[in-house]
Order: C-alpha cells, then structure tokens, then sequence
C-alpha cells in the first residue's frame, strides 16, 4: 500500500525488542527520494499517509464493513490526495468509507455528503445531499 500511496518508495514494521508479548514496533518508512527513517522524522503529509497506508494493508488483510477516517486528508497536497482518493475508490468495492473532510478533492469522491451550516448566527443546521439526485434534479 505505501508505495501506491506515495508513488514509490518503501515501509516496513520492525520489532523493538526480543520478547513477543513485551515488544514494541517500529514504522519504518522511506518515501520516493528519502532515506530510511523512522515515522517520527517524516513531514505531517508524509506521517498521515503512512499511517493510511497500515490501515489499509490491515484492511486488506482483515476486512471490515466499513471505515471512518477523520481530516486524513488534512495535511496532504493535492498529488496525494489524489492518490489517497484513487485506493478509497478501489477499497470502496469491499468497505463502506465515513471520512470527515474539509478537502474539497475528497469530498467529490463521495455518493453523500453530510455537514454542519449556520444560516443564522447562533443556528446550525444539518444538511444532508445525495450527490447522484443532486446531479439529476441539475440535468432537468
């Protein structure tokens, strides 16, 4: 998954000690033109796509029927949000995707769109939109 996420490059998980039930792990991750490091010396955008990155190789491995992931797409530029956007398009076949999102990018990738409006000051309101009968009612 790392290397679909960021184009190239490469991940693994390494054990931190000797003992399996006391042991700690490692991510260790070398994005395209990188050297190894751990995730602790990589960019927000770069940490954020690692991290997506293991959840959906888990996902991948023990799947779910669906999956929620808030402002993931927060700290990416565009180039990856595309490409985070293409593998939730592909995983969708198998998993229902909730993702919270301020990313105007990732919200086209969605069938419903939820959010919180204030028309007045003071008044929030809930606004639910189902993006294929929105595309209707505008084609008529």
């Amino acid at each position: 998954m790392f290397p679909r996420l960021f184009g190239g490059g490469h991940a693994y998980l390494e054990l931190t000690g000797e003992d399996l039930l006391d042991t700690g792990v490692s991510v260790m991750a070398r994005p395209p033109g990188k050297r190894n490091s751990t995730i602790h010396l990589l960019s927000g955008g770069e940490k954020a796509l690692t991290a997506v990155a293991m959840v959906f190789a888990i996902f991948e491995l023990n799947p779910s029927p669906f999956c929620m992931l808030d402002e993931v797409d927060a700290p990416l530029d565009d180039a990856n949000v595309g490409r985070f956007c293409d593998m939730v398009r592909e995983m969708s076949q198998q998993v229902q995707f909730i993702f919270i999102t301020h990313n105007k990018i990732t919200m086209e990738l969605s069938n419903q769109l939820m959010g919180v409006t204030m028309y007045e000051p003071g008044v929030s309101r809930l606004v639910a939109v189902d993006v294929d009968e929105a595309a209707k009612m505008v084609a008529s």
